[in-house]
């Protein structure tokens, strides 16, 4: 007789409601989780995935949503209308939840901590004392160093990584038969997502719990589950064990998912979209070696668009009132040669610079010291004058489109605002006829025009800051972490979308990211930064098939290899 399993949710329906009308969000699906095992949920943001998941933990949000039908059943319970009472003493104690964006979910005005204290405090009746010892306990469990120091800090105070730990300490700390993982590593550098999957294997092993893991990103589904589920459109469109999922998946939509993440072992001329496979409009073109060659040829045979020469940033910082300035060096006498028509790949860990050197060629934050010559001329201290025909020139697409959109703003407005700063165009109606190409070339339809940046999808608004960019006819474009927070095939398409536009106008771009396939995928030159510092300079290709410092070979090693 097999054994009876943990989950078991059968024809799950959910609905929202807006204006009176009825939006199915999960349209009746099934699947089951046994004990002590692993299953992934994977599909695109508006699959239902998480939806799904917030079904199972009674976090449905109240009055504009609603289990229309079918069974949430959680070791033999039905947990569909089950009682706030109810659930409070089940969420965290038996079901536990981390979620995507630690930040957000920790409370910024307390310790680390006391927030995991909080949850033993409400499902046992331990003492303070050894609530706290087992606070600091598994804090070392979560390999957290210095639990003791980490234990009083606030979450500001502590990496991305640090505070993942944190929530995964919080979510373990009761022991819970099942754990739910939303996206728990999108937004971490490869090197500490490793390290997150790795602990929660060890975690899952020692305690024999069930995770059910959610993400968008296969590769790291075929290193981390036994189980796949892939969801497209609010339905379950197929399922199975990981290695057949991957090695022969049957549904279009699957397939697509996995063609779409870039691969290190070739360079596809363009990134296959879902709707393109989908519709069998897929092309297997490939960029080879002596196509590469030919285009390196003449990009390093012309003049350098941008030198950076000994480029030197030193933040100042007290520890406390009566203490002495301490210096931090956040790069540290770094120099590169950026040529027209080329991309160089930026990538290191958080907190290694990247994003610092950006901010200075940029001079949002004046280097230090040193130099930086763009088209032979010195620009390292240029007047405020020459500096804005300078930002006219280099501009950046920012990683969250929504935050740099002026929500008051519509879209034609936002991008048309620049053009009137720089002087591009002679009327308005010659502005918005620019504003209405631009947005046919980002792929969005002119009706976008007289819409708000709340009215489209990540992966629209990040087009939206696209177009705002290149309207002012840049030569050099620092893109930083421009497509991290996006699905995989969204970011197909936004990688697309860059290369069409460099050929179209012959762009210059830096290109920032943690995510190494993406910036094989997309750079000429790579530049690997370690604590400020060049670690690796030299052509991408050459870098991934054969590193020399040992950083680059951790941070490749990293590199999901599941695809």
């Amino acid at each position: 007789m097999s054994e009876s399993p943990l989950l078991e949710v059968n024809d799950l329906s959910v609905s929202f409601f807006n204006k009176r009308k009825e939006i199915q969000i999960l349209k009746s699906i099934s699947y089951q989780l046994k004990k002590n095992s692993i299953t992934a949920i994977v599909g695109e943001s508006g699959s239902g995935k998480s939806i799904s998941s917030l079904a199972l933990m009674g976090l449905l949000p109240p009055k504009i949503s609603e289990v229309t039908s079918g069974t949430i059943t959680f070791n033999g319970k039905n947990l569909v209308n089950l009682s706030e009472d109810h659930y409070q003493n089940i969420r965290g104690k038996d079901i536990a939840m981390i979620f995507q964006e630690p930040m957000s979910s920790l409370n910024p005005s307390m310790r680390c901590g006391k927030q995991v204290e909080e949850i033993l405090k409400q499902h046992t009746s331990l003492s303070q004392k050894i609530i706290k010892q087992n606070v600091l306990d598994l804090f070392e469990k979560v390999k957290l160093p210095h639990p003791k120091e980490l234990y009083r800090r606030y979450p500001h105070e502590i990496s991305g990584g640090q505070k993942q730990r944190v929530m995964i300490a919080m979510a373990i700390a009761c022991k819970p038969k099942l754990l739910i993982a939303d996206e728990p590593t999108t937004a971490l550098d490869v090197t500490v997502q490793k390290d997150i999957l790795e602990l929660l294997k060890e975690i899952q092993k020692e305690t024999e719990m069930s995770i059910l893991f959610i993400s968008h990103d296969l590769s790291l589904v075929a290193e981390f589950a036994e189980t796949v589920i892939v969801m497209y459109n609010g339905e379950i469109v197929e399922r199975g064990a990981t290695d057949s999922i991957f090695n022969s998946p049957k549904h279009s939509y699957t397939k697509a998912l996995i063609k779409a993440r870039p691969s290190t072992k070739y360079r596809l001329k363009a990134l296959p979209t879902i709707s393109d496979f989908m519709a069998g409009k897929f092309s297997s073109k490939i960029i080879s070696k002596d196509n590469r060659q030919a285009s390196h040829k003449s990009i390093y045979a012309r003049a350098p668009l941008l030198e950076v020469v000994d480029l030197e940033k030193i933040y100042l910082s007290k520890t406390s009132w009566f203490s002495k300035n301490r210096a931090f060096t956040a790069v540290d006498k770094v120099s590169f040669k950026v040529y027209p028509g080329e991309t160089v790949g930026l990538v290191g860990e958080s907190g290694c610079g990247k994003s610092t050197l950006g901010n200075a060629i940029l001079q949002l934050d004046k280097a230090t010291s040193g130099v930086l010559k763009y088209r032979g001329q010195d620009i390292t201290n240029v007047s405020k004058t020459a500096l804005r025909q300078l930002r006219k020139d280099i501009q950046i697409i920012f990683q969250d489109p929504f935050a740099s959109l002026n929500p008051r703003l519509i879209v034609g407005h936002a991008i048309m605002e620049p053009m009137l700063v720089h002087n591009i165009g002679n009327s308005r109606a010659e502005r918005k006829s620019k504003v209405l190409d631009l947005l046919d070339k980002v792929g969005l339809d002119i009706s976008a025009f007289n819409k708000y940046p709340h009215e489209f999808s990540g992966g629209q608004r990040q087009r939206i800051g696209i177009a705002r960019t290149i309207a002012l006819e840049p030569k050099l474009i620092i893109c930083d972490e421009s497509v991290s927070a996006l699905d995989i095939s969204v970011q197909a398409q936004v990688l697309n979308l860059l290369n069409y536009l460099k050929e179209e106008f012959e762009f210059t771009y830096i290109f920032i990211s943690h995510d190494l396939a993406v910036v094989k995928y997309m750079a000429d030159q790579l530049i690997v930064m370690n604590n400020g510092k060049i670690e690796e300079i030299g052509d991408a290709d050459s870098i991934y098939e054969s590193p020399k410092s040992d950083y680059t070979k951790k941070l490749i090693h990293a590199i999901p290899k599941g695809l």
